[in-house]
């Protein structure tokens, strides 16, 4: 039971960093298209201002647990997809010093410089997020020792010989760049007024068509992909109610966003991504890295979970470590709730 429960707990981490950190990834992706403005551009990263660096919180803190919880993943992961997690790695250094740095000086080039690299490296980030994903789902090529190493890219095609990126990584890549364009549009569309809330919405129901197609694209292409998928929504029906929950949501905000209701459409949204998320842990249950070459080969939440005295001693170190991230998070959205005000200098 407690490698289930740590799985679980995995998931959810990061199903709260991709819905956190997503909407401010999806800020700065729609940064350029949606201010034209030095002043509406503050006013996009008054957004999200507050909230961005906590937000990142969680994508540390999942790491952390799977570390603790599944040292073998841990190790096999971080070795075999070393190169784009350095290119990860700087650009999340990147996306963090434009957002600190831009208004550190008053100057022509120097501001619309760092909003450029903001809006690059989190539309860079959004891809290679979903990349990974769609490696998760594809599978890797383990060898009976758990370790793997992948090039960034071969042949494009997603056989044994498969690099990082293929054409359905790719493909996943730009699903998730879509949807958290939508999720990041809808949220400062909440948070903000007049020309910029107006561009945010017309952006948001623009990218609700792609995530509509591709939904339906990628959910195809991934049942052919991995047939893990099909076997374990044939085995557990009750597992449909998390693509019921990503379908209805993603009605929902085409629904509330039609109505000018942006807090909801963006709470539907949010639902969505975790009805998507689920969907793929459910289907991959209990893998937590598929082999490509043989299956029998896959870490498993059995085969790669820490031994079960730490698993139950370390639950009771996560449980309040939890309800104090909890309690800062409803504390923090609590404190800047309401729209933005730009009475202030900063960003």
């Amino acid at each position: 039971m407690l490698p289930i429960l740590w799985f679980w707990i995995v998931a959810v981490m990061i199903a709260m960093y991709v819905v956190l950190d997503g909407f401010d990834l999806g800020a700065g992706i729609v940064h350029l298209a949606v201010a034209k403005t030095d002043e509406e551009r503050r006013m996009v990263l008054r957004s999200i201002g507050p909230v961005w660096d906590g937000n990142e919180v969680w994508l540390l803190a999942g790491g952390g647990t799977l570390y603790f919880a599944f040292p073998p993943l841990y190790a096999s992961s971080f070795s075999g997809f070393y190169l784009p997690l350095m290119m990860v790695l700087w650009l999340l250094i990147l996306r963090g010093t434009s957002v600190e740095f831009r208004s550190h000086i008053r100057n022509a080039v120097w501001r619309p410089m760092w909003d450029v690299i903001f809006s690059l490296a989190s539309t860079l980030l959004a891809v290679f997020f979903g990349a990974a994903l769609g490696n998760v789902v594809r599978g890797v090529p383990l060898n009976k020792d758990g370790e793997f190493f992948l090039p960034l890219w071969t042949n494009f095609q997603p056989g044994a010989d498969a690099g990082i990126l293929d054409w359905y990584t790719i493909l996943v890549g730009v699903f998730s760049l879509l949807t958290l364009t939508q999720h990041g549009a809808l949220w400062v569309a909440h948070k903000t007024e007049n020309a910029v809330q107006e561009r945010s919405r017309r952006t948001a129901r623009l990218a609700w068509y792609g995530v509509v197609l591709l939904t339906v694209v990628v959910t195809i292409a991934s049942f052919s992909i991995q047939p893990k998928l099909a076997e374990s929504f044939a085995r557990w029906p009750a597992g449909y109610v998390f693509p019921a929950l990503a379908v209805a949501s993603l009605a929902g905000v085409f629904v509330f966003s039609r109505k000018g209701e942006d807090g909801k459409a963006f709470l539907a949204s949010a639902l969505y991504i975790v009805g998507m998320l689920t969907s793929v842990v459910f289907g991959v249950f209990p893998m937590v890295l598929p082999a490509n070459s043989d299956p029998s080969l896959s870490l498993t939440i059995y085969n790669a979970s820490a031994p079960e005295y730490g698993l139950r001693v370390g639950l009771g170190w996560y449980i309040p470590g939890a309800l104090i991230a909890a309690g800062y998070f409803w504390f923090l959205y609590r404190r800047f709730a309401g729209k933005v005000r730009m009475e202030a200098e900063g960003y």
